[in-house]
């Protein structure tokens, strides 16, 4: 038996890890792809890709990793089912959950070792990716221009277009133009100056650009029409002329919040607190809100002795009811007992208050979603982590008795079928995720949904494997649908 459990174990970590390059190497180029624009044209040595690389390396291991169990464990028993080594084992009594065995036990402490890289490993490799793309717009806030066209620099009110940039961190330009936009995005300020020089220092978020020998052009809006006429706009000439510009948001993708205070750069012990210090905070939001509405409503006003009297007479008796609503619907209206000028002020200000608390609560609603967004995704975050781990072991289970039923080895059809489930899995899991933290539905479940689906589907296929039953039993459904149109016949 220790011959056969290390022989089987021996088979699965050559595939295991053999699949694990391969994939992993595809998600790298797929990573390159995606970020081609950012890395591609700007001026990064190659230290610097490197290291966005190998920061980026345990984001996708997440993805890769119930992959390559998946992939690997098809590749292992569908071999030994295709040389007839599985029917020797089952000659010799040796069952499919048997053989199996000693692979459980190692899927399970790669489990484990699954849950403490999600949990330690990728949280630091995300503040890296973070601070590395910080420094990125910090060092090097060259890398946001492009030689000969215009570049919009995301997150300020500016783009600018250079002719060329050479020097240490290419910090010179040659011929530069600025256009300077308005809130409402349309330009009113033109710059040209001959020469440019980016000055920056590491841990500040303010980029100066000092630029010589130029013009500066701004249109001028006025209330006063003629004067408009009179100077449509003003032009200065300059020598030295400098712009100190808030490059924060400068790089692409950054994000806004400084501190690390992102979901994904926590572990569990700090989700969990933190979770509940959002979820604390959010209750209290609510709840102050509410109270404030309901005092500019006016609304549950505490109830005099003889008013909660009567309430309680009214439902208490359903059958007076009506009665007593007649006797006191004057009494209710008390509009009526205004006079007409001052009935009008009062559904005047009564529709200018009610406009007013709409307005509030749809702004205030803005904020709650965001708020609870936020807690939805440290939830989300939190037990994806353990639905990582445990993923990988139904995985496990999907792919061994998936691979003794095809009874195929090699990377063609198992390899089709295990990128078949993968995106099963995986577009679930997306779709969950999106769902649960918009509010759709419940973040635990969004966090869980595509491992808990495939757990059915593993529980399937060992049943069908130990039984040594296909995939699906064509005659037996042919069987079926013959029998109910048979009992379809007979009863008409």
């Amino acid at each position: 038996m220790r011959i056969l459990d290390s022989y089987i174990l021996k088979r699965f970590l050559y595939n295991f890890f053999s699949s694990f390059a391969i994939l992993m190497l595809i998600f790298i180029f797929q990573t390159i792809w995606l970020f081609i624009d950012d890395l591609a044209g700007k001026g990064l040595d190659i230290v610097i890709i490197g290291k966005f690389l190998f920061y980026i390396m345990p984001n996708l291991s997440e993805k890769v990793l119930p992959l390559t169990v998946l992939l690997a464990s098809i590749l292992t028993f569908g071999s030994l089912a295709e040389n007839y080594e599985f029917a020797a084992m089952k000659a010799s009594g040796i069952s499919l959950q048997r053989s199996m065995a000693v692979l459980i036990i190692f899927v399970s402490l790669l489990g484990v070792l699954v849950f403490y890289f999600a949990n330690s490993v990728i949280p630091a490799a995300e503040q890296k990716i973070y601070n590395l793309r910080k420094n990125i717009g910090q060092v090097k806030p060259s890398t946001a221009i492009v030689e000969g066209a215009f570049s919009d620099l995301e997150g300020t009110n500016m783009n600018m277009k250079v002719d060329r940039k050479y020097g240490e961190n290419e910090r010179y330009l040659d011929n530069v133009i600025i256009h300077r936009k308005l809130d409402n995005n349309v330009n009113n300020t033109v710059i040209k100056a001959k020469t440019g020089e980016l000055v920056s220092s590491e841990g500040s978020d303010i980029l100066q650009l000092v630029l010589r020998d130029g013009y500066y052009y701004e249109e001028r809006k006025t209330k006063d029409a003629n004067e408009n006429r009179k100077q449509p706009f003003a032009k200065s000439s300059f020598d030295t002329y400098t712009l100190n510009q808030d490059i924060s948001r400068l790089d692409v993708n950054l994000e806004e919040d400084r501190e690390v205070t992102t979901d994904k750069m926590k572990n569990v012990s700090r989700l969990i607190k933190d979770a509940d210090s959002i979820n604390t905070n959010n209750k209290a939001i609510v709840g102050t809100f509410s109270k404030s509405i309901s005092n500019r409503m006016g609304a549950f006003l505490i109830l005099s002795a003889s008013d909660s009297i009567a309430q309680t007479k009214l439902m208490s008796r359903p059958a007076d009811s009506l009665e007593l609503f007649k006797k006191n619907i004057d009494t209710l209206r008390l509009v009526n007992l205004f006079e007409p000028y001052q009935k009008a002020q009062i559904l005047t200000s009564a529709l200018n208050t009610t406009t007013n608390i709409i307005g509030s609560i749809e702004s205030k609603k803005d904020e709650l979603d965001k708020r609870f967004k936020i807690y939805n995704m440290h939830i989300v975050s939190l037990h994806k982590k353990f639905a990582l781990a445990l993923s990988c072991i139904i995985l496990f289970f999907v792919g061994a008795p998936l691979g003794a039923i095809i009874r195929k080895g090699g990377l063609g059809l198992p390899m089709v079928i295990a990128i078949v489930l993968f995106l099963t899995y995986y577009f679930i899991g997306v779709f969950a995720e999106n769902y649960a933290k918009e509010g759709n539905m419940n973040p635990i479940l969004g966090a869980w949904a595509s491992t808990l689906i495939m757990m059915p589907l593993g529980i399937f296929l060992t049943k069908r494997a130990t039984a040594d039953k296909g995939l699906i039993n064509f005659g037996s459904m042919i069987d079926f649908f013959q029998n109910l149109i048979l009992k379809r016949i007979r009863t008409k």
